[in-house]
């Protein structure tokens, strides 16, 4: 019965996973992934997102600095990713700090961005009320005729954060709903792994 290889790097086995995934036809984007915060408020609130880089450091998604997220981010500056690739029957969820990304990688992704993504991050009050779609269609004939020319530059308010895990933990489903689970913890010295109950 196959059941997940203790890796003494998780980082290591995440990459495998991640590979498998993208490889996947059926899974559509295997960047997709739940990404869950919690404010000042103590209300947890969760919405999908898209991983948009992962190293040793830790792993990055970008977003409007004006958001519910960035603000319960800044608020309580602790997150969780849950990647679930339904195909495969494969979930890994990530725990750990958050941080802001520094302004020159901010500035390297934002350049790779498709251009109309580009005019899209400048012209959007991100989860701000909207009077109607025309209201949008007008940001975007706005910022796309301010930028007609040259580089689009990133807005002073969009950026990224990078979450440092804590936990790593690996899950694969298995028959009579006793699915196998690892849990990788971060200590002074390392990892340290540790099979659960399903």
């Amino acid at each position: 019965m196959q059941t997940i290889p203790l890796e003494p790097d998780p980082l290591k086995l995440f990459a495998a996973w991640y590979a498998e995934a993208e490889a996947c036809e059926a899974i559509d984007d295997h960047t997709a992934v739940a990404l869950g915060t919690c404010g000042a408020d103590g209300q947890p609130d969760v919405r999908m997102i898209l991983l948009k880089g992962y190293d040793e450091r830790g792993f990055v998604f970008y977003t409007n600095l004006t958001s519910p997220k960035s603000r319960q981010l800044n608020e309580n500056p602790r997150a969780c990713l849950c990647f679930y690739w339904m195909p495969l029957e494969k979930q890994v969820r990530i725990r750990g700090g958050v941080e802001p990304v520094t302004e020159a990688e901010a500035d390297a992704y934002f350049a790779t961005r498709p251009r109309q993504s580009q005019i899209g991050a400048w012209a959007s009050k991100q989860s701000q009320p909207l009077e109607g779609r025309y209201e949008l269609e007008k940001r975007i004939i706005k910022y796309g005729a301010r930028f007609a020319l040259g580089v689009v530059p990133r807005p002073p308010f969009w950026s990224g954060f990078r979450l440092k895990p804590d936990t790593i933990e690996f899950w694969l489903k298995m028959p009579y709903r006793l699915h196998d689970r690892l849990l990788y913890t971060r200590t002074e010295s390392g990892w340290e792994a540790r099979r659960l109950f399903p």
